[in-house]
């Protein structure tokens, strides 16, 4: 018997994709499939996945076709190459981009595919590869509120808070900023906190435990913090991604006439990160940046006594 659920286009099955949209399939969308990077996940091949040339092969296939990608470029490739996905599109379809990207960007891009008749979300997420895993992402949506309800079923099926952000494409994207700003300057803090405990001579883990009873306590206290105790480096997600948000919140910051400076640190010492070789590790090597400062001042400091 064929499934009465719609077809989901999948295109983007990273860390965090591999398991959205492994969530959808054991729901029973079909799914059909394309990647940058082959071998596409076995298991989901193995579960009757639908494998296409190309995103305008998904798009002809699917009712609804689901981007997870790195970065604003990555979703322009996909969607406006040549064999893209706006190429296979036909009036109806829904495009639902959950990258992280350019609000203005998403605006854009949502205005050249409403041209082609077709609906268009973004709806970024927050969670990491743990709750894309588990299925409770937080998932922030910008669009048509009809569009929305259409997309619903499969936005609870990946996520556990899900919220229309407003009617307007790039609003999603604007909350997502909104919580970059807030995880990348708590993990700046976070870092901090217990590198002074540590250089002050207390016992980082203790301060932690403390903290945790009191007005500091926080998921970035908790699970980053617990993490950077154990320099427990492996991706979660990565300093480069960490980086690019910071980096949106910047632009964005400079294109309303306003300046953000604790985000404008934070996105420096990203940036150090990266430069440093640490862009494929997990974004809580901020502390790494800021052991580096620590060890040079005190270098000057000694040279100078």
């Amino acid at each position: 018997m064929a499934s009465e659920l719609p077809t989901v286009g999948f295109i983007g099955l990273g860390i965090m994709g591999r398991p959205m949209a492994g969530h959808l399939q054991k729901a029973g969308y079909p799914l059909v499939l394309v990647d940058f990077d082959p071998p596409l996940p076995e298991e989901l091949i193995a579960g009757g996945a639908q494998v296409r040339a190309s995103g305008r092969e998904v798009a002809e296939t699917a009712d609804i076709i689901v981007l997870m990608v790195p970065d604003t470029p990555d979703v322009e490739i996909v969607l406006f190459a040549e064999d893209g996905v706006a190429a296979g599109l036909s009036a109806g379809k829904l495009v639902v981009d959950m990258s992280s990207i350019s609000p203005s960007a998403t605006a854009e891009f949502a205005s050249r595919i409403n041209e082609l008749g077709c609906d268009y979300l973004d709806a970024p997420v927050s969670g990491g590869a743990p709750r894309a895993i588990s299925g409770e992402l937080t998932i922030m949506v910008g669009g048509p509120e009809a569009a929305f309800e259409r997309a619903t079923p499969l936005f609870e099926e990946m996520g556990a808070t899900v919220t229309l952000i407003g009617t307007r494409n790039g609003d999603g994207q604007v909350c997502k900023v909104a919580n970059q700003i807030i995880v990348g300057t708590t993990q700046q803090a976070v870092a901090e906190a217990l590198l002074f405990a540590s250089k002050a001579g207390a016992d980082p883990l203790k301060v932690r435990q403390a903290l945790m009873g009191g007005a500091a306590n926080s998921i970035i206290l908790e699970n980053h913090g617990k993490r950077m105790i154990e320099r427990n480096f492996t991706e979660s997600f990565r300093v480069e991604l960490q980086r690019k948000d910071l980096g949106l919140a910047v632009e964005a910051a400079r294109s309303l006439g306003m300046v953000l400076p604790n985000a404008t640190t934070s996105w420096q010492l990203y940036n150090a990160a990266d430069a440093n070789g640490w862009a494929k590790d997990d974004s809580i090597s901020i502390l790494k940046v800021l052991e580096k400062l620590a060890n040079h001042q005190l270098a000057n400091h000694q040279s100078e006594s």
